[in-house]
C-alpha cells in the first residue's frame, strides 16, 4: 500500500520520544493490567498472563499531532480483539478508553476511541519493534515499556498509551487525558482533526 502523508505532517525517519510526566519504572511483581467498566466479569491480567495471549505482527504508519509521521514501523503484541475476548460486554458497548500511567498514578493517562475502529490487526499493545533502521527490539522504557498501546493510522498517535495499565470499556463516548484539554475526540489525522 503507498504511504499517505496526512495533512500538516511531515515524515520522519526517526521515532521521536514525546511523553508527559515520569518515565514508568516497570516492576513485574506489582504490574496488573485491568479490563473493566461495562463488562459482565472485571478481569485482571499479571504480565506473564498477558504475554501468553496470542501474538500479532503488522506494520503500522504512526501520525503525531506535533506534525511528525513515521511509516513502516512493524510491531509487535496483543491485538485489542484479543483482549476484549477476555470479557463479556454489556449490551451497546461502542467505545473504550485506555489507560496508562501518568506521575505514578497507573490510571493517569488515559485515551477514548471507539471500538470498533480497534478490532483489526492495527490496533496493537506492543512490547517490541523493528524498521528499516532496526532489527527487532524490546520498545525502551521511555517509548512505554512493557507495553504501548499504537492505534490504527487513522487516529493521531497521542489515542496511543505508553505504558499500558487497562481498557474500561463504555456504553457514551468520554473525553480522555488530551481531550480535556481541547484536543479532537475523534483525532482522524487525514482529516486534520487536531483541536475541538
Amino acid at each position: 500500500m503507498e504511504k499517505q502523508l496526512p495533512p500538516g505532517q511531515f515524515e520522519t525517519e526517526k521515532w521521536p520520544i514525546l511523553h508527559e510526566g515520569d518515565v514508568y519504572e516497570f516492576d513485574e511483581a506489582t504490574w496488573d493490567f485491568r479490563l473493566f467498566g461495562e463488562v459482565k466479569n472485571e478481569t485482571s491480567l499479571s504480565f506473564a498472563e498477558v504475554m501468553k495471549l496470542p501474538k500479532t505482527i503488522s506494520t503500522i504508519d504512526m501520525h503525531c499531532v506535533t506534525r511528525w509521521s513515521k511509516f513502516a514501523t512493524t510491531f509487535e503484541g496483543i491485538a485489542m480483539r484479543e483482549l476484549v475476548n477476555l470479557v463479556e460486554l454489556n449490551e451497546g458497548v461502542k467505545y473504550v478508553k485506555i489507560y496508562g500511567y501518568y506521575n505514578g498514578d497507573r490510571f493517569g493517562y488515559s485515551a477514548n476511541l471507539p471500538l470498533e475502529a480497534l478490532l483489526g490487526n492495527d490496533a496493537l499493545f506492543v512490547y517490541r519493534w523493528k524498521d528499516q533502521h532496526h532489527e527487532w527490539q524490546d520498545i525502551s522504557p521511555k517509548h512505554g515499556y512493557p507495553l504501548r498501546f499504537i492505534p490504527p493510522a487513522s487516529f493521531y498517535l497521542w489515542k496511543g498509551a505508553k505504558w499500558a495499565s487497562g481498557i474500561r470499556f463504555m456504553k457514551e463516548d468520554e473525553a480522555g487525558f488530551w481531550e480535556e484539554f481541547g484536543y479532537s475526540m475523534t483525532a482522524n489525522p487525514f482529516k486534520e482533526e487536531r483541536y475541538r
